[in-house]
């Protein structure tokens, strides 16, 4: 997928829940944001996000799935980015460790999402997402 395919850049991103948190980094917009970026030459979408994931904060990840797909306007920027979102896993217990990429990295439990500075988009992929985890993992 690329803007000339598209007319818009594309930024794959993924939604990662691990303990019932959804793992989040702090943009130079003062965002909230899932973690993601663009695909390189020669991956698939998949491999694209779990090698962001991991980029941003450390953590292994496994891609199980495409949540969403939208257009994010960004205002201050007058752009449009093609966003796409995957549901994501992590076998790991480590504490996410921020990448030079970000301000801040965080993990915020579901009823504090609808609270964050974060775009809509974002809130509802993550909204899907524990959804389904719920349908996956019922309740232990």
């Amino acid at each position: 997928m690329s803007v000339a395919e598209t007319g818009y850049p594309v930024s794959i991103k993924g939604v990662l829940i691990r303990d019932d948190r959804v793992l989040l980094v702090h943009n130079e917009r003062d965002e909230w944001e899932l973690p993601g970026g663009r695909i390189e030459a020669g991956e698939t979408p998949e491999q694209c996000v779990a090698r962001e994931i991991t980029e941003e904060s450390g953590l292994p990840v496994d891609v199980m799935g495409i949540l969403d797909a939208w257009v994010y306007h960004i205002a201050v920027a007058n752009k449009d980015v093609f966003i796409v979102t995957y549901g994501c896993t992590s076998p790991s217990n480590a504490a996410p460790v921020v990448s030079h990429e970000h301000s801040r990295i965080g993990e915020f439990a579901e009823h504090e999402v609808p609270g964050l500075r974060m775009p809509n988009g974002y809130k509802r992929s993550i909204a899907t997402w524990f959804d389904r985890l719920r349908v996956l993992q019922p309740a232990r």
